[in-house]
């Protein structure tokens, strides 16, 4: 099972390939503030360089929070709409070993057809200015 891996809840991003419990693939880079330009291009590059496509992805693994707002809500947007389009599971998993509890969970069936973010802490809205 190809399993595409994406975490983007802070400036340093990470993308992975995985078949089964064995990674194949992984690139960590500093997105910050051009997460939206780059997350699409990373993704395809990894895919290329094993000689895969957007079609072989069997299962999506996203790092859902806690964490950036906006880095949390790209990154989860791109892993549900992968998941959407190629009519397969995506898991939202956290803490230090969210890819293995990932594979499991899809291995076993658990997986969701969208998943939301899970940001640690209730959003700071800033009053308007009169």
């Amino acid at each position: 099972m190809i399993i595409l891996i994406i975490r983007t809840d802070k400036p340093e991003s990470e993308i992975g390939l995985y078949d089964g419990d064995q990674k194949t693939g992984y690139e960590i880079w500093e997105a910050h503030r051009r997460l939206a330009e780059t997350l699409h291009t990373k993704i395809l590059d990894l895919l290329k360089s094993q000689q895969l496509g957007w079609d072989d992805i069997e299962g999506v693994i996203a790092y859902a929070g806690p964490g950036s707002f906006t880095g949390l809500r790209i990154g989860l947007s791109v892993a549900n709409t992968v998941a959407y389009a190629n009519g397969i599971k995506i898991v939202g998993t956290h803490g230090d070993n969210w890819i293995l509890d990932g594979i499991k969970m899809l291995e076993n069936g658990q997986g969701k057809a969208q998943i939301v973010p899970t940001y640690g802490s209730e959003a700071h809205i800033t009053q308007p200015k009169k």
